[in-house]
Order: structure tokens, then C-alpha cells, then sequence
């Protein structure tokens, strides 16, 4: 039968963490130099998870080990590496290849310098509430859902726990603190989910600040009148 949840975690939890990094990346790591979707996942997990590197690595010796065989395939009692764009017998020396890289930042201590983000991954690794916010508010069905930009930023504010709107205010002035281009805040938004174009006359990044603004500006909401109560 198909692995627990819990089963899943504890033998392939941060592996699949590890894979996930490479979703839409080549898998380019040799053995001298980690390739970019590595170097993101060592970035990001230094910074918020540095413990979880350890088992990052023990998880994927364990799996490039003890490759599934038959039986664990037939019942489906393993984790299916995704396609990185390896031969099947080149895998096995990838994964090696990657908890030697890992290994080598644990003991030496060398960690990626922080940097903008440079896979999807990381965007949302690094900006997870402004991930949820931007796909789940401003798809391509928001013209349909909402009046207006407007509008469905009131409607996240709403139904949002204060915790996540906090957070989600700080992601935004993290994000606008990396200074970047607009057409590289545009591509931002992009990867984080944003399926449709800023209000004009507003920029990407105008609209940001005003949202972050917004957002910041305590809510006025004393309740019903005394009469209603």
C-alpha cells in the first residue's frame, strides 16, 4: 500500500524538499560545483531551516542506497524521484553527487551569500504568504471573482488571519527592499502567482508598496451600532 504520510516524512520528507528545488531546473551539478537549483535550496534552507540540511543528506544517501526494488514499485511504498532530465542510471550518481555538495556545507560552513531569488522554488520558499496571496487572489479568474485589484485585496484582508496579513506586509517590504528593476518585479510577481497586470497607472513595485500600505493601515472596525446590540 501507498506510504503514510507520516512513513513519507520521516524516510523521504526532506528529500522531497530537495526535488522540489529542481522542479523546472536542469539537474547541472557536477562534482566540483552545486548547479543553481542547489544553490537556491542551500541558500533558503541555511537561512530559515539549517537543521534540516542534515537530513536532507542523510535522506538522499539512503535513497541512492537502497533504490526501490520491484516489490516496494509494485506497492507503491516508495517516492518517485521526479523527472530531473537523467538517464534512470545516471540518478543514482546525481543523488550521491548532491549530498556530497550538501556534506560540504555543513562541515565547511560555506553558505550561498543571500541573493534575489533565482528559481521558482526559491521565490516561493522565500515569499511563501505573498505566494498564496498573489495566486490565490490575483489569477486569471480575478476579473470574473472581484470589481478590482482593489476589491480583492479587501477580500483577502477579510477572511485572513491578522497573523498571515502581518506577514504578508513583511514579505512585501522584503521584497521591495531588493531594489529591483520593474521588469524584474513584474517577472516577480510572475513566479509568485500573479496572473494579471498591476492597476494602472500603477508599476509593479507602486502597486506592491500601495498594497503593503494598505494592508499596514489598522482596520476600523468597531462592530454593529449600539441599536444592533
Amino acid at each position: 500500500m501507498p506510504l503514510s504520510p507520516l512513513d513519507h516524512d520521516r524516510r523521504y520528507g526532506e528529500l522531497d524538499h530537495v526535488m522540489r528545488a529542481y522542479l523546472g531546473q536542469p539537474a547541472d551539478d557536477t562534482p566540483d560545483t552545486p548547479g543553481q537549483a542547489l544553490t537556491a535550496y542551500l541558500r533558503r534552507t541555511w537561512h530559515q531551516r539549517p537543521w534540516a540540511l542534515a537530513v536532507a543528506e542523510r535522506q538522499l544517501r539512503d535513497y541512492a542506497d537502497n533504490p526501490p526494488g520491484r516489490l516496494r514499485l509494485r506497492l507503491g511504498e516508495f517516492y518517485a524521484v521526479p523527472d530531473v532530465g537523467l538517464p534512470q542510471d545516471g540518478i543514482q550518481r546525481w543523488l550521491y553527487c548532491i549530498a556530497d555538495h550538501i556534506k560540504h556545507s555543513i562541515e565547511t560552513g560555506e553558505v550561498p551569500p543571500p541573493a534575489t531569488p533565482v528559481t521558482h522554488w526559491e521565490w516561493h520558499a522565500r515569499f511563501p504568504e505573498l505566494g498564496q496571496f498573489l495566486g490565490g487572489w490575483f489569477s486569471q479568474d480575478m476579473p470574473d471573482e472581484f470589481d478590482g485589484h482593489d476589491a480583492a485585496v479587501q477580500d483577502y484582508r477579510g477572511s485572513a488571519d491578522p497573523q498571515l496579513v502581518a506577514q504578508l506586509v513583511g514579505e512585501l517590504h522584503e521584497l521591495l527592499a531588493l531594489d529591483l528593476d520593474e521588469s524584474d518585479y513584474a517577472l516577480a510577481i510572475a513566479e509568485l502567482g500573479m496572473e494579471v497586470d498591476a492597476p494602472a497607472p500603477y508599476s509593479p513595485s507602486g502597486w506592491l508598496a500601495l498594497v503593503a500600505e494598505r494592508l499596514a493601515t489598522p482596520r476600523t472596525d468597531y462592530g454593529p451600532p449600539a441599536s444592533e446590540m
